[in-house]
């Protein structure tokens, strides 16, 4: 199926291998991300073949989240892909207010907001899909500090919460013929850490190509939580068996060892 697809965060890294790779497949494009440069570029790549439209926004400003939900609730998409992000990696204590804000807005607000707006089209259709990018991080709550060495509180939560969303809001709307992925990708060789300071060159890294074939592929699997780099699916279901499994055990009654 074509059609529509608005990818966020399309200027490089995985939001552009989806440009590019939904443009190829003959999806009309609308392209957002903050670099103009890069997203005319985009469009002089894809273009005759399909049409592109680039949108220049900041997706951590209420400004920049509006322009976007105005295209998402007005067009009629077939694909939104939830995918700008920044990484503001530090210690709780030391990442600025600014930053917390930059990054809650861009990971979580914009991909709730620009959902809200296209749903409601979506199911009016009666079809529509959202692939929600967020990454391994998300289920990286219970570790130490020894086994992951750079301190991320702020950035592991509005992952964590994509997930959450994506699983709730897929299971909302399968009924009325729309699907909701939530893509998690490990390290990815795009420029996303190199802007945060980080060299991981050094470090296996998978391709951002490949993410977007994981997750094209993932949707024909009907998987709702796509793990490109997790050979065992089996692992992943464990996690949300025992998901369920607290959620299910809650009682009124104080557990005993609290007595």
């Amino acid at each position: 199926m074509t059609g529509l697809a608005l990818v966020t965060g399309a200027s490089s890294g995985i939001g552009q291998a989806f440009a590019r790779r939904l443009g190829g497949l003959g999806y009309d494009l609308v392209v957002v991300g903050r670099r103009r440069d890069r997203l005319e570029a985009l469009v002089e790549e894809l273009l005759p073949q399909v049409t592109v439209r680039p949108l220049v926004a900041d997706l951590a400003t209420d400004e920049g989240v509006a322009a976007v939900a105005d295209i998402c609730a007005t067009e009629a998409l077939t694909l939104l892909v939830n995918n700008a992000g920044v990484a503001h990696y530090m210690p709780f204590v030391d990442l600025p207010a600014a930053k917390a804000a930059e990054l809650l807005h861009v990971k979580v607000v914009a991909p709730v907001m620009l959902s809200r707006a296209a749903v409601p089209g979506m199911l009016a259709r009666g079809v529509g899909t959202i692939v929600n990018v967020a990454g391994m991080i998300a289920f990286s709550g219970p570790a130490t500090l020894e086994q992951v060495q750079v301190r991320r509180a702020v950035y592991a939560g509005t992952l964590a919460n994509i997930v959450a969303f994506s699983q709730v809001l897929h299971e909302e709307v399968k009924e009325q013929g729309l699907r909701v992925q939530v893509l998690c990708p490990g390290v990815v060789a795009t420029e996303f850490h190199e802007r945060q300071g980080l060299d991981l060159s050094a470090v296996p890294r998978m391709s951002a190509d490949d993410v977007v074939t994981a997750s094209l592929r993932g949707l024909e699997l009907d998987e709702v939580v796509c793990a490109p780099g997790v050979e065992r699916d089996d692992l992943l279901q464990a996690v949300f068996a025992a998901d369920l499994a607290a959620f299910g055990a809650q009682s009124p009654e104080l557990a005993t060892r609290y007595i």
